[in-house]
């Protein structure tokens, strides 16, 4: 049985300041891994969340089918879709999701670039109300995403709104993605998981889960034998991670952690992870606080699209034996 992570957990509405990036700066170097509490989103408000991610869900698979992923990167993606770990894996995650961007009228100049446009939405005969709720969530998780970013920005010797600048989260790319793990139990043994060990791409993921275990993460992806720990579930707290871009901006300072999901027998999972990053032309290179003589900047400037597009390649099964009608 693996052993639990003992995460710090950061209150995003405490005024003592020097604790809270004591224990967030401690966090990012060790695992990139911890918890915000007091983040302005009420338990109610997730509860109805989770209601309608768990409605959708619900429906006919013929119902989600209609729905199914688009070249925005838009919609529902049936289990096994997504294959993270394809050294390990005998197949794809045994997990069914729904992808949600930030909605643009098709008019809109910017919605022809990637991961922006128009958003795929449920009828509303069928689910009402579903739409509002999300779109409500995307606005209210990303307002959690700056506060935690002021944070981070202060905890690495910058200006406290650095990430908040028209270029990076004044005009980000964030997805939110509802998940359900199905009750399939995971065998690592035999390459089944319900989602395989990975590291997110991005710069932050804001992660909502139910009560039920799963997320393990390994500090050490190249220890032999790998070491798993569990995240728990805190109730009333978002877990929250740094993403490999984050890791790059800031030069292998902070730290972005393998993760996977592991369920046991009939147990289904539901989660919501928030993934956001910079707008398309924020060029990602080695923060100044981040490099010196004795560090120089270990990897070259790349603009956020060009690094993205390259990222979310090979995550995705062939979606082409899927009946789309």
């Amino acid at each position: 049985m693996e052993d639990s992570s003992k995460l710090n957990s950061i209150d995003l509405s405490s005024a003592d300041i020097t604790t809270s990036l004591s224990l967030l700066k401690q966090a990012c170097m060790d695992s990139g891994f911890f918890y915000v509490t007091n983040h302005g989103i009420s338990e109610e408000f997730m509860d109805q969340v989770f209601t309608q991610s768990k409605n959708f869900f619900d429906l006919p698979l013929e119902e989600k089918m209609k729905l199914l992923r688009n070249e925005k990167h838009r919609g529902y993606t049936p289990a096994l879709d997504e294959l993270l770990d394809p050294a390990n894996q005998i197949h794809g995650d045994h997990k069914e999701g729904f992808y949600i961007g930030i909605e643009l009228p098709e008019d809109d100049p910017q919605a022809q670039r990637p991961f922006y446009g128009t958003n795929l939405w449920p009828d509303s005969d069928i689910l009402p109300g579903w739409r509002q709720t999300m779109e409500r969530y995307h606005q209210q998780a990303l307002e959690v995403v700056k506060k935690t970013a002021r944070l981070i920005a202060l905890a690495l010797d910058l200006d406290a709104n650095f990430f908040e600048q028209p270029e990076m989260l004044g005009n980000p790319i964030a997805i939110l993605r509802l998940l359900h793990y199905e009750g399939q139990a995971s065998d690592p043994a035999k390459g089944i998981y319900g989602a395989g060990a990975h590291s997110d791409y991005g710069l932050i993921t804001l992660l909502a889960t139910d009560s039920v275990s799963g997320l393990q993460i390994c500090k050490d992806k190249d220890a032999k034998p790998q070491v798993w720990e569990y995240v728990e579930p805190l109730k009333g707290a978002f877990v929250v991670n740094l993403g490999d871009m984050l890791e790059r901006w800031s030069n292998g300072v902070f730290r972005s952690t393998l993760h996977r999901v592991l369920l046991g027998n009939g147990e289904d999972r539901y989660s919501i992870p928030y993934f956001v990053l910079p707008g398309h032309d924020c060029v990602v290179e080695c923060l100044p606080t981040c490099q010196s003589e004795q560090n120089p900047p270990k990897f070259p400037p790349i603009r956020c699209e060009t690094y993205l597009l390259q990222k979310y390649q090979n995550t995705h099964a062939d979606l082409s034996t899927y009946n789309r009608s």
